[in-house]
């Protein structure tokens, strides 16, 4: 099996940040929460909140969207164009995508790849709020495992120094700059 980061990885991009500007010019109201998000990313940087807790009031907009599931669905058709060709060129039908951005934002283009598996930062698609723990970092691997046991992941590739623990499970590892793809010494 193949494992792939999806920010920066796959997709040239954001993800979250793509669909906060997509939804911010579909629905005006999402603004409403700007002077909240811009407060939790200062008090994360200060190290006042945590990651999470930075997410979910960051992710708050969504609540300012009727039908989110029609806007995430309707925001992956729009930037399919945005997962990199190098990708296209080597997905399997088994590839796992784990990523730190949310599920629901995600799901939809793991689905459009030919329903690839997902894991991902839970978060309530209506209201922003994430159970669990962020999915970075050794929590990751944490995940990995919970849901594969002890399997093989054949390839590992990520943009992010942060995903060095599921990197170094990995059989061979790779680091994403871009377009260009290098093996990753771990």
């Amino acid at each position: 099996m193949n494992v792939y980061d999806f920010d920066g990885t796959i997709y040239n991009g954001d993800s979250t940040i793509d669909f906060w500007l997509f939804s911010l010019r579909r629905h005006p109201s999402v603004i409403l929460k700007f002077p909240s998000q811009v407060t939790a990313a200062i008090l994360h940087k200060t190290g006042k909140i945590t990651t999470v807790q930075m997410k979910e009031r960051f992710l708050s907009f969504v609540s300012n969207i009727p039908d989110i599931t029609a806007e995430t669905e309707l925001f992956c058709r729009k930037k399919m164009h945005k997962i990199k060709e190098w990708y296209l060129e080597q997905k399997h039908s088994d590839d796992l995508i784990i990523s730190a951005s949310p599920e629901f934002l995600v799901a939809p283009f793991c689905k459009n790849l030919g329903n690839i598996s997902i894991i991902a930062t839970k978060a309530d698609p209506l209201t922003g709020i994430i159970s669990g723990k962020n999915c970075k970092g050794d929590e990751k691997v944490e995940r990995f495992r919970s849901k594969y046991g002890n399997a093989a992941i054949d390839e590992f590739y990520s943009d992010s120094l942060a995903d060095l623990p599921l990197a170094q499970t990995a059989k061979k590892s790779f680091i994403v700059s871009k377009n260009k793809i290098k093996r990753w010494e771990t």
